[in-house]
């Protein structure tokens, strides 16, 4: 801002119009220490300035001199104007209050002589005529508390870049303790990466600025927060393949900031990037990105090592953060366990009073003689047998689940034929499906030879009763199908490798579960809903015994359904412990 400068002010003053200088002289009543006025091209309209103590500038001014629009023009020649550092950041912030017709309060630093002064300003808009764009701005501000420097030196580019670096260094600096501070206040990790882009984005005005959180072994960085101008596609949620910019896996593994001026992301292609991991105790757990426009001046060696120390105190916080949330997230999930327990212990004394109700009845008819013959005394005694039965039940679940929990459940893993253990099943389940009016089909593969499987014999028969016993509760209408089918699946269980497994399929009609629902069903001690699934009794313990107990003989547990009322299957798989011969392969996978 030189001789085209001085003569866009001499202009004013030649055109000022009466408004212009009621306006001009309307200044003095504001009560701000700077006051001024410029249009949408940083022209200034109008200036006064009520000049204090500025260090070291002795033989300049005296001391609480009132400088007005003349005074400014007639005492500045050349680069020594009154003016912004940062042109290109100052004109933004203008253009942007303008457009939004919002008042904004900044820093900013300004030339003056050989003086580089701060600012605390607040930039208001001119409000327009009803249907008319803003094209002024009313700025009043302040000298800063903090000390400003005094820069001798020769006139030029070189005195520009100078310039430019210590305003670079005062506000990094005021960027780093606006960050701490900000962690200091709170824990919640999302807070703080939003708040981290935000600072950086205030203070550095880039074209964009990113957060990613990272773990080890990561092969892909997801935008958790940014900042961006309007001018450039939003980030937000995108995953980086960080294999394809090695700038980013260069800082992630040397924890030192890179600055790209050719980054191979097509989204920062025009711009240089500084990227910055954030670190705790050594070990990255994110990365920031900020792009800026290739005009700007390339990091110097202290900028560099103050983003690696905003890399460390914000990797401090994420990982505090972290840390937080896991306690929270853990204390919810004990309470949530708390809960459910206590809900299952309402449940199964429920479950418990129920056949011991019934067996306390019927023998109490017996001895009280109330049998009207032997064959109804006999009925008597299988309705006691029946609850007994169902009782021994209930109680072997409870035994099963606190070994399982408490880790002292015992397997005898060996030779299972698959066709013994479908037999005692079906003898078990088909009287029970056919009381109920069920169709009952038991369907095995087609092969020449019989098929062995590695498990407990006992505790796979328990697991297909608990399954079978489950479709026969809710289905009411339609049938039941278990089926087998040998896949082709590697699988390594006690150190002994096994490239075949036989999954088991246990299909019904039944009342199914919602979606949204599905998830709680190997919860332990939790139904689906206990106020539907009350009418069909139950502890809510036999998907989660089933689970564990297939996965401790290497197999795993699957539940499908479409949703209520379209039926439910439940797979189980277990490993293969002889290939058998297969008359047909279309089943296998």
């Amino acid at each position: 801002m030189s001789t085209t400068t001085n003569s866009r002010i001499s202009d004013v003053l030649l055109y000022d119009n009466p408004e212009s200088m009621l306006f001009n002289s309307s200044l003095l009543n504001l009560g701000a220490e700077l006051v001024y006025t410029q249009d949408e091209t940083g022209r200034y309209l109008s200036f006064y300035w009520q000049q204090g103590d500025v260090p070291g500038s002795e033989g300049v001014s005296p001391p609480n001199q009132i400088l007005n629009l003349q005074q400014i023009v007639n005492e500045c020649s050349g680069d020594e104007i009154f003016a912004p550092v940062d042109q290109i950041i100052y004109l933004q912030r203008l253009h942007r209050v303008l457009a939004n017709l919002e008042p904004e309060k900044c820093s900013c630093w300004f030339s003056y002589h050989q003086h580089l002064l701060e600012f605390e300003l607040v930039i208001s808009p001119i409000m327009p005529k009803l249907g008319s764009a803003a094209t002024k701005v009313l700025v009043m501000g302040r000298l800063s508390q903090i000390e400003n420097k005094t820069l001798e030196m020769n006139l030029g580019t070189q005195q520009t870049q100078e310039l430019d670096v210590v305003l670079r260094s005062q506000r990094n600096q005021k960027l780093i303790q606006q960050i701490t501070k900000n962690i200091l206040l709170t824990l919640d990790i999302d807070i703080i990466w939003q708040q981290t882009v935000d600072g950086l984005g205030e203070v550095l005005n880039p074209e964009h600025c990113i957060i990613c959180p990272y773990q080890t072994d990561d092969y892909a960085l997801k935008v958790k927060a940014e900042y961006y101008q309007p001018t450039v596609s939003s980030m937000l949620g995108l995953d980086i393949n960080i294999a394809g910019e090695p700038a980013f896996n260069q800082a992630l593994t040397t924890l030192e900031p890179v600055f790209i001026e050719s980054p191979l992301h097509p989204l920062f292609s025009k711009y240089h990037v500084l990227v910055v991991a954030t670190s705790y105790q050594g070990q990255p757990n994110g990365l920031i990105a900020v792009a800026t426009r290739k005009t700007c001046y390339p990091p110097t060696n202290s900028e560099m090592e103050l983003a690696k120390e905003v890399g460390e105190q914000l990797g401090t916080a994420i990982a505090h953060a972290t840390l937080c949330k896991e306690l929270k997230d853990a204390r919810q999930q004990a309470e949530e366990a708390t809960r459910r327990k206590s809900d299952f212990l309402a449940n199964v004394s429920h479950e418990l009073r129920t056949p011991l109700n019934g067996m306390i009845g019927f023998l109490k008819l017996i001895l009280e003689g109330m049998a009207e013959d032997p064959e109804e005394q006999r009925q008597f005694l299988q309705e006691a047998h029946k609850s007994s039965l169902h009782l021994l039940d209930i109680i072997n679940d409870i035994l099963d689940i606190s070994r399982i929990e408490a880790g002292k459940m015992e397997l005898e893993l060996q030779s299972v034929t698959l066709n013994e253990l479908f037999s005692d099943v079906e003898n078990f389940s088909r009287p029970q499906a056919e009381a109920k009016n069920l169709s009952f089909q038991m369907q095995m593969p087609d092969t020449c030879d019989e098929i062995t499987i590695l498990g407990d014999y006992q505790r796979l028969k328990q697991v297909m009763l608990n399954l079978l016993g489950n479709a026969l509760k809710f289905t009411h209408e339609g049938g039941i199908t278990v089926s087998a089918d040998v896949i082709k699946k590697k699988a390594v269980f006690q150190g002994q490798q096994f490239s075949s497994m036989v999954r088991v399929r246990v299909a019904d009609t039944g009342i199914g579960v919602s979606l949204d629902k599905q998830d709680k069903l190997f919860q332990l001690f939790s139904q689906i809903d206990g106020s539907r699934t009350r009418q069909y009794g139950g502890t809510g313990l036999g998907l989660a015994i089933s689970q564990k107990l297939i996965e401790a003989m290497g197999g795993e547990v699957n539940f499908y359904s479409l949703g209520e009322g379209l039926g439910s299957t439940v797979t189980f798989t277990v490993l293969l412990n002889q290939q058998p011969v297969l008359v047909s392969n279309s089943e296998n996978q």
